[in-house]
């Protein structure tokens, strides 16, 4: 009897599991491109009943929420496995820039932003990936590899700047973001020719966003 019941509460669980995950790949996609679409935009690119998206998310800010949290934790995620990278450090911090890219973590964040009412568990993510994005920096910054006038902060947006690319289908976005990708690494590694032309955005300039 325990064995009968047990397989289509996995089964479920499997089941709500994959449709969670479709839910979130399309609510990324979707409100990368518009963060003012409207929550069945979601449900009709993930291919699930409004009923069913609801039942997960109550409310678009939820969503939303739970959407920023996600790219965080990706972008924690890529940073520490650069920080554990005992490689060669511009090595690392190249993986480490492609795989964000790929993830499209630090757009999503940056897209949402002023979107909804973030949370303390949310500030937390926030200042702990940017922990991990001062070490990552500091490892390149101590190796020598990057152009000394480069500034942490500089990474997201460049970042977001990629994450704006958008033309042809999605392979060839994907295509298109690492070739921009390749050509801001050469710019940001030793040696800088010229001088970067007035400062870094600081930590405080990017969190106005949030409180917009």
């Amino acid at each position: 009897m325990t064995g009968s019941t047990a397989a289509p509460m996995n089964g479920r669980k499997a089941q709500a599991a994959r449709n969670d995950q479709l839910i979130l790949d399309a609510a990324r996609a979707v409100f990368i491109a518009d963060p003012t679409a409207p929550i069945s935009a979601v449900a009709e690119r993930a291919n699930v009943g409004i009923s069913a998206l609801y039942r997960r998310y109550p409310s678009k800010e939820e969503l939303l929420r739970r959407l920023c949290a996600d790219g965080l934790r990706r972008y924690i995620t890529a940073a520490e496995a650069m920080l554990a990278d005992e490689g060669d450090p511009w090595d690392a911090f190249v993986r480490f820039m492609r795989t964000l890219v790929d993830a499209g973590s630090n757009s999503l964040t940056q897209r949402l932003a002023d979107t909804f009412t973030p949370t303390d568990d949310l500030y937390h993510d926030a200042a702990t990936a940017q922990e991990r994005n001062e070490r990552v920096f500091a490892r390149v910054r101590e190796a020598g590899v990057v152009r000394p006038d480069l500034d942490v902060n500089d990474i997201g947006l460049i970042l977001e700047q990629l994450a704006s690319i958008r033309l042809g289908n999605e392979g060839r976005t994907h295509e298109l973001r690492h070739r921009y990708l390749a050509l801001y690494l050469e710019a940001m590694r030793r040696p800088a020719d010229m001088a970067l032309p007035g400062p870094a955005p600081t930590w405080s300039e990017l969190g106005e966003r949030w409180n917009a």
